[in-house]
C-alpha cells in the first residue's frame, strides 16, 4: 500500500472522528439549551393551577411529597387539583398523603376529583379536599382497613416440611404463614385494625357534612358508586376536572383562563429502564405484593 493511500485513510479515520465529537457536542448544548429553557418555563410562566395525579396503589412515595412541597411553596400555584384513580394502599402512605395535601389546602384552594376509583386510601385521599368530584359511575368508599396474612400449615403438614422459630415473646411471631395464628395474635391484630377505622372514621366525620354515627355507618367496606356518594354525603358533587375548575373559579376567584399544569414527580428513567417497561409493562411484580402493615385498599377478590 502506498503512502498516500494510508494517508487518505488516515484523514478519513479523523474525519469520521470529528464528526462523532462534533455530533456529540451539538446534542449536549442542545439538552442544556432544553433543559434552560424548561427551567425558565417552570419559574417564570406566571400563574397556574396545579394539578397532582395519584394513580395506582399508593405508597409512600419522597418524590410526590417533594412535589407537594413544591406546590405549597410556588406562589404562582394558585391552586391544587387533584386527580385520584387509585383504590388505595397502605394505610400510613394515605395518611402521610392525606396530611401533606391537607398543609396545602390551609395555604389555597384545594379540590380532589375521582376518576375510575377512589376507594379506600384513595378515599381518604380525597377528603384532603375542599370540594370532592367524582364522575356517576366512579367507585369510591370502602372506608376501613385490613391486615391479611396467608398460613399454609396443613400443606407443609402433607409434605413433611416442618418451621421453626426462637422468639423473644408469644406475640413477635405472629402472624406467621408456617403457623395457625393464636388467640391472643388474632386479638392483637384485631385491636389495631379497630384503632385504625376509628381513627379513619373520625377523620370522614371531621371533613364530610355528617356526624359521627353516619360516618360510622358508612364505615363498613362497602362502596358506593357516585351517584350514591353524592346523595350519602361521601363527595359533594358529580364531574371531572372541568367541573372542578369551574368550582375553583366560582368559588375560590380562581380564573379559567389560567393553565393547568400537570405535576410530573416520576423517578427519572434510563436507557434500560424504558425498554424493559416497553417490553414487560410498568411491573412485573404487583404493587399489591409490596405492601406491607396495615392496609386501606379495594380490590375483589
Amino acid at each position: 500500500m502506498s503512502i498516500d493511500t494510508d494517508a487518505i485513510i488516515d484523514r478519513r479515520r479523523l474525519k469520521r472522528r470529528l464528526f462523532f465529537w462534533r455530533a456529540a457536542t451539538v446534542i449536549v448544548v442542545l439538552a442544556a439549551l432544553i433543559t434552560f429553557t424548561v427551567n425558565i418555563t417552570q419559574s417564570d410562566s406566571g400563574p397556574y393551577v396545579a394539578k397532582l395525579d395519584v394513580f395506582g396503589v399508593i405508597i409512600e412515595d419522597e418524590l410526590r411529597q417533594e412535589a407537594i412541597e413544591q406546590i405549597l411553596s410556588d406562589d404562582d400555584a394558585t391552586a391544587l387539583v387533584v386527580y385520584i384513580n387509585s383504590p388505595g394502599g397502605s394505610t400510613y402512605g394515605s395518611e402521610r398523603l392525606y396530611k401533606s395535601l391537607r398543609r396545602v389546602a390551609e395555604k389555597k384552594p384545594v379540590v380532589t376529583v375521582i376518576g375510575t376509583i377512589g376507594a379506600s386510601g384513595g378515599y381518604m385521599t380525597a377528603l384532603a379536599g375542599d370540594h370532592i368530584f367524582a364522575g356517576e359511575s366512579s367507585i369510591t368508599g370502602s372506608i376501613g382497613v385490613i391486615v391479611q396474612t396467608t398460613e399454609f400449615s396443613a400443606l407443609m403438614d402433607k409434605l413433611g416440611v416442618t418451621a421453626n422459630s426462637i422468639t423473644s415473646g408469644k406475640l413477635k411471631g405472629e402472624p406467621s404463614p408456617f403457623k395457625p395464628m393464636s388467640e391472643e395474635g388474632r386479638k392483637n391484630l384485631q385491636e389495631m385494625v379497630n384503632q385504625t377505622h376509628n381513627w379513619f372514621v373520625d377523620m370522614v366525620a371531621a371533613r364530610r357534612p355528617m356526624d359521627r354515627a353516619q360516618a360510622e355507618k358508612l364505615a363498613d367496606g362497602g362502596i358506593q358508586i357516585g351517584l350514591s356518594a353524592v346523595k350519602s354525603g361521601l363527595i359533594d358533587s358529580l364531574g371531572d376536572v372541568r367541573e372542578a375548575r369551574r368550582w375553583l373559579e366560582s368559588e375560590r376567584d380562581i380564573s379559567l383562563d389560567l393553565p393547568l399544569v400537570t405535576v410530573d414527580y416520576s423517578a427519572p428513567k434510563g436507557a434500560l429502564e424504558h425498554l424493559l417497561e416497553g417490553m414487560l409493562g410498568k411491573s412485573v411484580i404487583s404493587e399489591r405484593l409490596t405492601l406491607d402493615g396495615l392496609i386501606s385498599l379495594w380490590h375483589p377478590n
